[in-house]
């Protein structure tokens, strides 16, 4: 099958879209800009590995012909393997919800990842035919991904190309892991007290990012010890506190500066830059361009 486009008939302003980036390797976006809930469907046997993500909103899994649910929340998630028996996506997106959806053969997955079959868990002999399920939380990394998937507008000519290097990113980003991680240290995360602590300090630094608190007064903030607060969030989160907040505040200054409702002194001092001139080179750093070019080039 060559690489190609199915938008599902009975949706209007809202887009179900299919491309093949490779053989075995299938991007789907879904993008519900309606009222309404919108009923996806599509058969998918049990050779594929499924990786699903909501980018914006709320959607809902049907299994066992709708005797089961389970919701995906934005910014979350969800990895589901079954080799025992195919799982159709069965799926309701609510109104104003995105969805990023991978799909990849067990074959083409245990290529790209044959040297890790130990780090990740249901590749290893043990596992390979049980069926796997993971849910977690999208890093602010993998969302700048996931919205340039959402929002192609380049060429359609190269659209399979760009889809295939944003996929492989994205896994790429899925399963980084930090190399001097120490593994001993981190069961604690098994708390889901701890983990509870982590997610709050998530959304404080978030809350207050114009200005973030210190470390320390993040630690004292969620009753976690400083040690504790760093590993576990790099742990859940894939990065450090601060590097993380950079990532989030130049995709939200990003997606502010695409409203065209603020300019470019408003939008740095709305993510903690008291002059442009600082705003401009951490945009700069992280995009590549200044943000009155990243601009241009989105018209």
């Amino acid at each position: 099958m060559n690489s190609q486009e199915i938008a599902k008939k009975n949706i209007a302003e809202s887009s179900f879209n299919e491309t093949q980036v490779d053989e075995g390797f299938l991007v789907f976006t879904y993008k519900n800009d309606n009222n309404f809930v919108e009923k996806v469907t599509r058969a998918i046997d049990c050779d594929y590995i499924q990786f699903h993500f909501c980018v914006k909103g709320l959607s809902k899994f049907l299994f066992n012909e709708g005797r089961y649910a389970l919701n995906i929340q934005e910014e979350n998630s969800l990895l589901l393997y079954n080799p025992q028996r195919d799982l159709p996506i069965n799926l309701e997106v609510n109104p104003n919800s995105w969805m990023v959806s991978l799909m990849i053969s067990i074959k083409k997955f245990h290529g790209l990842f044959s040297q890790e079959a130990d780090y990740i868990s249901f590749l290893n002999e043990d596992n390979r035919d049980k069926k796997y399920y993971k849910d977690g939380v999208i890093s602010p990394s993998m969302a700048i991904v996931l919205n340039q998937l959402i929002s192609f507008n380049l060429n359609q000519s190269i659209k399979s190309l760009y889809f295939k290097g944003k996929a492989f990113e994205l896994l790429s980003l899925y399963f980084n892991r930090s190399e001097d991680a120490d593994i001993e240290q981190c069961p604690f995360l098994v708390d889901e007290t701890n983990v509870i602590k982590i997610r709050k300090a998530k959304d404080i630094i978030i809350s207050r990012m114009a200005e973030p608190p210190t470390l320390q007064e993040l630690s004292d903030e969620i009753g976690l010890n400083l040690k504790k607060l760093k590993e576990g969030f790099k742990q859940i989160y894939g990065d450090s506190v601060f590097s993380f907040l950079f990532d989030y505040k130049m995709e939200f200054a990003r997606k502010l500066l695409e409203t065209g409702d603020h300019n470019v002194t408003e939008v740095g001092h709305k993510v903690g830059y008291s002059t442009s001139s600082h705003f401009i080179a951490a945009f700069k750093k992280k995009y590549g361009t200044t943000p009155k070019k990243y601009l241009m080039s989105q018209a």
